[in-house]
């Protein structure tokens, strides 16, 4: 099945992936217990030899045993048919989480996630984001929570229909809708059976019609469902606005 997914350039400094990536976390952390070293390197290799090159984990992930799980993965000629993604931003100084972006941390970081990963370079090293106030662990995400619950549980059958006539899966509609944002977007859904993996590349083969894609999004509109995405101050991407340059005074 190698080549089956085609590849798109990620960014603007020249970075080609393929068009979905393999999120890792959950082969190790927070869905339960950690999955089998076995199953999960298995299933790591059947995503590669399908096409799937864009690996994607975390020093957060264990913490540390996902990279490392991942280092294990990429030998015996693994690692050069990847692009591999993992993040840094989350401190344990003093066993207290935090937040961090300065040089030295950040340096520090990449440091130890090439050592846990075994190897020389990361191809995309980005900043993770998270609720610092919370263990990952205690938090019930205010989406799936009673009283938003059968509100979205409405909009889903909905979307269900949509993808009951279009002959695949929820999950497979929610991964095309992604990935007709344009070339330049490469979702990276986690998995941990290779069944689902397979199913996740199924959806690159789901076109969708201009006006599709119209009837899902009047549906399930960011502002249609109820409940945050997180509880607290957890930092997205929509909402994290750093002070300018000039601000900066290196210690």
């Amino acid at each position: 099945m190698a080549g089956a997914v085609k590849r798109i350039k990620l960014g603007s400094q020249g970075l080609e992936v393929s068009a979905q990536g393999l999120g890792c976390m959950g082969m190790s952390a927070f869905y339960g217990p950690p999955k089998p070293e076995s199953d999960m390197i298995a299933l790591i290799h059947h995503a590669i030899n399908s096409g799937i090159t864009l690996l994607d984990t975390s020093d957060i992930y264990g913490p540390h045993t996902n990279e490392i799980l991942l280092g294990k993965a990429l030998k015996g000629g693994m690692r050069e048919r990847v692009e591999l993604a993992t993040k840094f931003g989350i401190s344990f100084a003093d066993g207290k989480r935090e937040i961090r972006g300065d040089p030295a941390y950040v340096r520090a970081a990449c440091e130890a996630s090439l050592k846990r990963l075994d190897i020389d370079c990361i191809d995309l090293y980005y900043q993770h984001r998270i609720d610092t106030r919370v263990p990952i662990e205690v938090t019930y995400l205010p989406r799936f929570q009673a009283e938003n619950l059968e509100h979205n549980k409405k909009l889903f059958e909905r979307v269900n229909e949509i993808a009951t006539r279009k002959g695949c899966t929820p999950s497979q509609l929610a991964l095309a809708w992604v990935h007709h944002q344009g070339d330049d977007v490469c979702p990276i859904p986690g998995t941990t059976k290779v069944e689902n993996c397979n199913q996740n590349i199924k959806a690159l083969s789901v076109k969708l019609t201009l006006e599709e894609m119209v009837e899902l999004e009047s549906i399930a509109s960011a502002d249609a469902v109820k409940g945050d995405r997180y509880v607290g101050k957890a930092s997205t991407y929509e909402d994290s606005e750093t002070p300018p340059l000039s601000s900066w005074k290196p210690s």
